[in-house]
């Protein structure tokens, strides 16, 4: 039976936004191959490590937590970006939303599974995973942790299908002088997506209802993720605001990393229309918001602790202010909230450098925190915490497996981004032609204006 002509709403950026799609520069192979290398790297250091036992590792007792939960729980914060930005957002409204969610969508999808490899790589004997799912009980915050971060894997990976879907079947029917195999995939992937005005109408109506799920279920899983060390009782963890605390770091973290990604794609595929600097002023908005919202929530944990005066939870208090942790604590506090906080302010505004300078800084300073939230509290654990005194540095083999976990991330993103539009062109088409019919009108106001002034100043001459 033959298929009816697919539709696609037009868009003015089309050409910029396929151009990256049409072909493997040596550059990008390049980029490619030195990312594998790194990722073997970090996978010849695991079978080490398998092979010889955690002991190669700085983790011992009482701190059986080190660098790998660490990446656990920032790799699953930086997960939260696109679903702020695709789910909240959306039902927020914010229509400035659109070109970027695409971009912060393939951060969570990309994110989640080197989230779960961390748990793995932890694990000295990574097969009794299963046991997790053969005799779990749900009565353990373990079990709790391993079934949100599922659902919430398996649910971004249909939400974040199902929004690109019409763009592949786009790519199917523009992108014929590419190889036959990426010709093919898309022909899969599409799904016989036809681009009838009732399909996108449908696609519409579920995203949206997707939308309010997924605004529940990042809720839930970085919560839940923190209720994994709060609901212990040692000094530190055990405290009601550890969720949002969590949750709000989680979003800020992950909303800096979309400022960093969007830049670096600005640059590297020249979408400077595609991705104007407005939209860098407003996430620089939301920054400013999660920041404060941040040292607020900071103050709130660390003055309850103070005041309260527990011998045990002021041991691992000073351990942070003034002890052995006092460089980091202190390092983590100005990278995250007071120098980027004074470039949002003073610096950030239509100055993308700068912007990108902050958000890195915020992720370097939230991987800190992450760090500052699990030693501290092992070292100084509740029970005989006067006679049992620990102590922890990462060996090379956590840090050869901490980068090659972010070398995956930025390979899978990287090779994401040659093969597939990273700017949604179906939901941004209506919007970006707006804009640019509202710039044209700037223009005329803006020239008639020079010319009504010009005219002025003659008659004010004669």
């Amino acid at each position: 039976m033959r298929r009816e002509k697919t539709f696609h709403p037009p868009n003015d950026n089309e050409a910029t936004v396929l151009a990256p799609l049409r072909g493997v520069t040596v550059r990008d192979q390049t980029l490619w191959i030195v990312l594998l290398a790194l990722l073997g790297m970090g996978v010849a250091a695991w079978v080490y490590q398998f092979v010889n036992g955690l002991g190669v590792t700085g983790m011992n007792r009482p701190v059986y937590w080190g660098v790998y939960l660490t990446n656990f729980v920032f790799f699953i914060g930086l997960a939260h970006s696109g679903t702020f930005i695709s789910a909240i957002l959306r039902l927020a409204g914010a229509e400035w939303r659109k070109p970027l969610t695409r971009a912060a969508e393939a951060i969570t999808l990309f994110s989640l599974p080197f989230g779960v490899a961390s748990i793995i790589i932890d694990m000295g004997r990574p097969e009794r995973l299963l046991n997790m799912i053969i005799y779990g009980r749900f009565q353990s915050p373990l079990l709790w942790d391993f079934t949100a971060v599922s659902l919430y894997l398996f649910s971004s990976v249909v939400f974040f299908y199902l929004s690109l879907l019409p763009d592949i079947a786009l790519c199917r029917d523009r992108l014929t002088e590419v190889p036959r195999w990426q010709r093919k995939m898309y022909r899969i992937l599409a799904l016989g997506w036809e681009g009838r005005p009732e399909q996108y109408h449908r696609l519409e109506r579920v995203l949206d209802g997707m939308a309010i799920f997924m605004s529940l279920l990042v809720i839930t899983v970085h919560t839940v993720v923190s209720w994994v060390f709060g609901m212990t009782i040692q000094p530190g963890w055990h405290t009601t605001i550890i969720g949002p605390f969590f949750l709000l770091g989680a979003i800020f973290s992950g909303t800096s990393a979309v400022v960093i990604v969007l830049a670096i794609l600005r640059r590297v595929y020249d979408l400077k229309d595609a991705l104007p600097i407005r939209l860098f002023n407003s996430l620089r908005k939301l920054l400013i918001v999660f920041s404060l919202g941040w040292i607020y929530m900071m103050i709130a944990e660390y003055l309850s602790v103070f005041y309260g005066n527990i011998p045990e939870e002021m041991e691992v208090f000073w351990q942070k202010l003034t002890g052995d942790y006092a460089v980091i604590f202190w390092l983590m506090t100005i990278l995250v909230f007071v120098i980027p906080l004074l470039i949002f302010i003073f610096r950030g505004k239509d100055s993308i450098g700068w912007m990108v300078t902050a958000a890195v800084l915020v992720n370097i300073g939230m991987w800190m925190e992450r760090y500052v939230v699990i030693i501290p509290t092992e070292t100084r654990p509740r029970l005989l915490y006067e006679l049992l005194r620990g102590a922890y540095a990462p060996t090379w083999i956590e840090w050869t497996i901490t980068v090659s976990l972010f070398a995956g991330l930025i390979l899978l993103y990287a090779v994401f981004t040659r093969f597939f539009p990273i700017v949604p062109l179906w939901e941004t088409a209506e919007s970006l032609e707006a804009e640019s019919e509202m710039d044209k009108a700037r223009e005329r106001i803006f020239k008639f204006g020079a010319k009504f002034g010009s005219g002025f100043k003659q008659k004010s001459g004669d």
